[in-house]
């Protein structure tokens, strides 16, 4: 079960702001609960319910209103290690209810296969909460797999977006540090693909005629991408994982190479050299890149109205810079305008039906915490 509610518990703290530009947002930090590596969270829609996942395999959810808590059942068995194990959540916003009652529910994680390799999965179920404070997920199935499954235990990335029209389903398929399959469309590693939300290739994909999981694909070139979400034009953004250096934030466009292995602003963990994007490689620019990076573990286009300085702004959960970024979206182009340090790694975020923000730290004994305006 989750740890009790701590609500209240550091109450008033304000945020000691890096700042680029007038106008940073200000706000106070609330502890609420404590979690076991959590990766994910996600508002129920409608509800003030957050469902959090654990790397481990396990899912919790917490009631922001009341306080309460409970676990959810009926969870897959997860290949955890490494990066891998349970990983992202995503509901319907065309199910939005004010009660929990039964809801369509996706999760993603890292599967075993044959011989030590792995790969990231995605299932379908149903979502049952009852009177007892706990959740079941009905009928659980896997509608998708990353293909091929390899070695190691990294870059599973799966990440899950669900359209604004709600007609589709987007995954980050990541490179598994494999490299050069990023840049081969016969395999989903290293791409984003594009799926009906029973997982079957959507109309209208770049590589369709081909079939297969070519048919998946809507762009490739990518390396690790641990955040995607969609502006206020319906346009959807990510956020990558550079080698050393060159982490990436990146407008997803159809049929677009992101160039990967072949191009990075960053270097291999050796030292070798990478040629950096140039106008004209034939590859999608980053419209944002860092060196030192930030590691991004997550990100959201806030659209809140507790926050009006936040309003259209990418924000982006820091791993290793610790912190919580900041950045404009200026038409194709963006550019870091804050940077909200903290004391530990951050790893998920979630926006509040309020406005608030949830933030989720990395690692065991991870605390989740409330963001709210002062």
């Amino acid at each position: 079960m989750l740890l009790a509610s701590c609500a209240n518990a550091q109450t008033g703290e304000t945020a000691q702001t890096t700042a680029t530009e007038a106008g940073a947002a200000s706000f106070a930090t609330t502890e609420v609960a404590t979690f076991e590596e959590p990766w994910a969270m996600a508002f129920a829609p409608g509800t003030p319910v957050l469902f959090v996942t654990e790397k481990s395999g396990t899912l919790k959810f917490i009631d922001t209103e009341t306080g309460s808590t409970g676990p959810v059942s009926g969870l897959p068995e997860v290949a955890y290690g490494g990066q891998g194990g349970l990983g992202d959540i995503a509901f319907l916003p065309s199910e939005s209810s004010d009660t929990l009652d039964r809801r369509t529910i996706y999760l993603s994680w890292a599967e075993a296969g044959e011989a030590d390799t792995r790969g990231a999965v995605v299932g379908k179920g149903t979502l049952v909460c009852g009177v007892d404070d706990a959740c079941v997920i009905e009928g659980l199935a896997i509608i998708w797999r990353q293909t091929p499954k390899v070695s190691g235990r990294g870059h599973y990335s799966h990440r899950l977006s669900i359209s604004p029209d709600g007609q589709h389903l987007y995954i980050a398929s990541g490179d598994r540090q494999k490299m050069q399959p990023a840049q081969d469309t016969t395999n989903t590693l290293g791409t984003i693909v594009r799926l009906n939300l029973d997982g079957t290739p959507a109309t209208g994909n770049p590589l369709a005629e081909k079939g297969e999981e070519t048919a998946q694909i809507w762009s490739w070139g990518h390396r690790n991408i641990l955040g995607m979400d969609w502006d206020a034009q319906g346009r959807l953004w990510e956020v990558e994982h550079g080698p050393a250096g060159g982490d990436e934030l990146n407008l997803v466009q159809r049929a677009a190479n992101y160039g990967w292995p072949e191009r990075s602003n960053g270097e291999h963990y050796n030292g070798d050299p990478i040629p950096d994007h140039s106008a004209d490689d034939g590859f999608a620019k980053p419209a944002l890149s860092w060196t030192p990076v930030i590691a991004p573990g997550d990100m959201l286009i806030y659209n809140g109205t507790m926050f009006n300085a936040w309003q259209g702004r990418a924000l982006m959960a820091g791993l290793s810079s610790m912190a919580l970024v900041e950045v404009a979206i200026e038409g194709d182009t963006a550019r870091e305008v804050n940077r909200y340090p903290f004391d530990k790694r951050l790893r998920a975020l979630a926006q509040g039906p309020d406005g608030a923000l949830w933030v989720a730290e990395d690692g065991k004994g991870a605390r989740l915490l409330k963001l709210s305006a002062q």
